[in-house]
Order: structure tokens, then sequence, then C-alpha cells
């Protein structure tokens, strides 16, 4: 089926394909274009894609700033909802704060969500070319007072490859939010964003579901420390790449053909496992409620 695309001044996208899906989330203050090669990968594969624009994204500083997580949350909860209507199985993906939001998904709606696939998720912005002082927001106790301060992209804007970088760095300068996101992210985004975070470390522990770890070893905004401490407090399977020719937005650096090898890789076997497991429960209470007789 073709490309669903949203109206104008909505960059949300959709690919309609078998009754498998992903459901993929793009970062603070990013755009859905952002998961658009990972999202063609999976639906040349047949598999249905969903990138819905988060909640105050792609608009003003204004509507970013005054957003919630919560907020964010209920949009990427809808969009998981509309696919649902569609597909069996679902896969939920994300880059960056994507990825925080989609464990927290995982967590809350586990019979909804197979599986995910996170990509440099980020618990602390402690990545090479943050700003040591950046790091003292944390001590900030109240959205108000995170107001006053403003985080500004910067070179290399998560981007290795350098002819991808000039793209994305002509995309955000031009002061267009909807192409590739904010150039200066509100500091009551990145407190929201805290808060986020907070929530999910608290229900990290009850993610049974399989999850997909990709994290570059050189992030430039996250740490792969963030990745390792996931891998060790997830409670179910874990698999985790690790990229050694990306910065922090792997979905569309130099690697961005390997991240999305392995998405449709690790949905595929989430779907066969599931698959399985139906037929395997079929097969063990087919024939007792058959057999010959049994006492009703």
């Amino acid at each position: 089926m073709a490309n669903l695309e949203t109206p104008a001044g909505n960059r949300s996208f959709t690919f309609e394909r078998g009754r498998v899906g992903a459901l993929l989330l793009h970062g603070l203050g990013g755009t859905p274009v952002e998961m658009r090669y990972v999202a063609m990968g999976l639906a040349h594969a047949g598999i249905s894609v969903s990138c819905p624009q988060l909640a105050g994204h792609s608009g003003s500083f204004e509507e970013l700033r005054d957003s919630r997580w919560q907020d964010w949350y209920a949009s990427a909860e809808a969009a998981l909802d509309e696919l649902r209507r569609s597909c069996d199985v679902v896969v939920v993906g994300g880059l960056s704060m994507g990825a925080v939001l989609a464990l927290m998904l995982a967590a809350e709606r586990q019979s909804d969500v197979a599986g995910a696939a996170v990509y440099a998720p980020t618990l602390r912005l402690d990545g090479w070319g943050v700003p040591w002082y950046a790091r003292l927001f944390q001590l900030v106790p109240h959205k108000a007072i995170a107001n006053w301060f403003d985080f500004t992209e910067r070179e290399p804007y998560g981007v290795k490859d350098p002819r991808v970088r000039a793209l994305v760095a002509a995309a955000i300068e031009s002061g267009d939010s909807a192409k590739a996101g904010m150039l200066t992210v509100p500091g009551g985004a990145m407190f929201e964003f805290r808060g986020l975070v907070n929530a999910v470390r608290r229900r990290v522990h009850e993610i049974r579901q399989p999850v997909l770890l990709v994290h570059p070893r050189h992030d430039d905004r996250a740490n792969i420390a963030n990745s390792f401490w996931l891998q060790r407090h997830l409670a179910g399977p874990v698999s985790m790449v690790v990229l050694n020719d990306s910065y922090h937005v792997v979905t569309m650096d130099r690697q961005r053909q390997l991240v999305a090898d392995r998405t449709v890789a690790f949905t595929q076997s989430v779907a066969r496992e599931r698959s399985e497991g139906a037929a395997t429960a079929v097969e063990t209470f087919w024939p007792v409620r058959q057999a010959p007789g049994c006492a009703a």
C-alpha cells in the first residue's frame, strides 16, 4: 500500500504493510524524519510502520516549552493504539528520548508491545560533546526555574558523516523546526525529559519483552554507559549492537543501514517467536480438550 502522509504542518507518516508493525519515536526537539530510513527498511520487509510527531514538537519554541512528558507519551500511546488496530504484533522503537518513551510503553502496555528497539537511549546527557556545565542542570528543582535555561544544538549535531551533518545543519539553521527539529530546546522540555527518565528508571525492571539496544561507542550526547545500565536492569532478553562509526543520531548516520537491518531482523524474530508461542499453546491444549473419554 502507499505511504500515507498527514497534512502539512505535521510530519507524522505511516507505511501500511502486513500484520506485524513497528512504532518509531523521534527524539526530544526532533521530528519523525529522524526515523525515516529505518522506517523504509521495515516497510520494504513488509512490516507496517507508524512514525508519529510527538506532542509539542515541530512547532514553536513555546509549544515545546509548555508541553509535558505525559503529553509526549499520550501521543505515542495513541499511535500505538492505532497501529494495534491493524497489526497483531507491534514492536516499539525510538531514538534518544524516543527510546526512553518506547521503554515506558513497553512497561505500561506489556500486552500490546511485543518488543522494543532502542537507539542511543539517553538516561543521562553525558556524551563527549555535552559541555560539563550542562550536567549541573540536574540540580534545577522546578520547571519554572528550568525555563531560565536553553540548550542550543551545536556541532557535530549528533552526526559523524560530514555530508549528512551538513544537511542536518542546514535544515536546523533554516529555522523550520518541521524539517530537522529545534535549534534550541527550552530548559522546561529538558526538565520534563528528566521526569520521564526518572519514571522509566522506576519501571525498567518490569520490562520482560525482548529488547534490542543499539548504541554508538563514540556517542557525543549519551555515553554508552546508558545502554549498559539498561542491559543490567531489564528483566527480559537483551540483544546489544555497539556501533563503531556513528555518533548519537544512529538512524541517520554512517551505519544507518546496519541499524535498519538489525531492526528488521529483530522485529521479524519477535513476530516469529510470538507466532510459534501461539502455535505451541494450541498444540499443548488442543489434544487435552479433544481426547476421547475425558470428563467435561
